[in-house]
């Protein structure tokens, strides 16, 4: 498709009910015209994570209204847009059902193209919202449900390099922050703690640091964290101290793995190296500390998201609309299309090599 593109874009794989209208020019440049974030925080706080039911019902309850005011703040009329993209897998099944049949509905009233969106290609091309970022480029999306290497070659060339095979850092860090009842979500709590803490307190592990591979593992982490504050039942200041020696042994285990990443993503490769940090876990300014230290020794360039684009937002779901309107990558059959609380990047690595887990509906990771 040729000249200006313009999406709405609707994202409800969890506890943002979010929607988002974009404008992509034929160079790849973007404008958000409009963005919509309601979180469901407070819904959820009293149970220290996401409950499913609580998220479906909260979404279903709002997200006509969302998408009906960040289309008013846009400017433009349903007419006016080109597609309507929507997260359809993977996430909470509820959750991207209400989105999507919400997308569904007003792309079959306005008879315009409806883009089911792979949520993880929504973080991977997020870096396009605010920069140029050509492919390829080496990807690690960290967030509360991943936590995986992804090289980037173009708009759906995908191939999975590395994952966890237990917890993803955000679940993690969520883990943490309800055992020490520090609040939710638990990434920014223990963020906050940890900078008034000493990392170099507690002994905690660094599981698969010293295995070769990609692979990565959170659990034990979260286990021996759990046993120190059975131990110890720490004050306020070893509550901190805590939070900083998690903090730091996530941060040395995402380093390290990036680390190796990119010497596999660079072998063979010349020309520029672009090192891209996306999800909820790549605001943590700890971590993206050691990460650009790692880009650095690698003369890799460390791009990342604008810290709002981050989290799970309907701008990067737009921005992966319009992309593949643009690329006519666009399946005409849409709107058939059934939501997929699993949807891996790497579908052919997915089922020949899991990570971890399977099922009906397919492997996990």
């Amino acid at each position: 498709m040729t000249g200006p593109i313009c999406v709405l874009g609707i994202e409800t794989s969890c506890d943002e009910t979010a929607a988002a209208v974009l404008r992509r020019v034929p160079d790849g440049t973007v404008a958000i015209l409009a963005e919509t974030v309601r979180s469901q925080i407070d819904e959820h706080a009293p149970y220290g994570g996401v409950v499913p039911e609580i998220a479906a019902r909260a979404h279903a309850d709002i997200a006509d209204t969302i998408v009906a005011k960040t289309l008013e703040e846009s400017g433009l009329e349903l007419a006016d847009l080109d597609a309507i993209a929507a997260t359809s897998g993977p996430g909470l099944i509820g959750g991207v059902m209400v989105g999507m049949m919400t997308g569904k509905a007003m792309a079959l009233a306005a008879d315009k193209p409806f883009i089911p969106i792979n949520h993880l290609e929504g973080h991977a091309l997020s870096p396009r919202l605010a920069d140029p970022c050509p492919f390829p480029y080496l990807l690690l999306l960290v967030s509360g449900g991943h936590c995986q290497f992804i090289s980037v070659s173009g708009l759906g060339d995908y191939e999975r390099l590395g994952s966890t095979i237990d917890d993803a850092a955000g679940e993690a860090f969520d883990k943490l922050a309800k055992t020490l009842g520090i609040g939710f979500p638990g990434g920014p709590a223990v963020e906050r703690l940890a900078s008034t803490g000493d990392a170099k307190r507690f002994a905690l592990p660094r599981p698969l640091l010293n295995r070769p591979g990609l692979d990565m593992s959170f659990a034990g982490l979260k286990t021996a964290a759990a046993r120190v504050v059975e131990a110890e039942t720490p004050d306020v200041q070893g509550q901190a101290d805590l939070c900083a020696s998690f903090q730091a042994a996530i941060a040395d285990c995402l380093a390290e793995k990036t680390r190796r990443a990119l010497i596999k993503f660079q072998d063979g490769r010349s020309g520029d190296t672009r090192l891209v940090v996306a999800g909820g876990v790549a605001a943590n300014q700890a971590i993206r500390s050691a990460l650009n230290g790692v880009a650095e020794a690698a003369g890799a360039s460390l791009i990342a998201p604008p810290l709002r684009h981050c989290t799970d937002n309907a701008a990067m779901i737009a921005l992966a609309g319009a992309e593949r309107l643009a690329a006519g990558s666009v399946d005409e059959a849409g709107l058939t299309f059934a939501a997929r609380p699993r949807w891996p990047l790497d579908e052919a690595r997915a089922q020949t090599d899991p990570t971890y887990g399977g099922g009906k509906r397919g492997a996990k990771a």
